[in-house]
């Protein structure tokens, strides 16, 4: 799995509108986000960078740089 870990999800969605890849969605039951397709995930990392708590872990192993283009 890509991204380990939603621990101390506030249930905001916005890793959810972040997500170009439609990767996470939110639990009905839970009303937190869950990792539904997880080997589509392109670790973008706008998931993390979106999520106001800071809940979303990625694997160190699948973890990248960020890069950004100013261009």
């Amino acid at each position: 799995m890509t991204i380990e870990n939603i621990s101390g999800c506030i249930g905001c969605g916005r890793c959810v509108h972040a997500c170009p890849c439609d990767v996470i969605r939110i639990d009905k039951e839970s009303g937190k986000a869950a990792i539904v397709y997880p080997a589509d995930c392109q670790i973008c990392h706008l998931c993390r960078m979106n999520c106001p708590v800071d809940a979303i872990t990625l694997s160190p192993e699948k973890t990248i740089p960020v890069v950004v283009s100013w261009g």
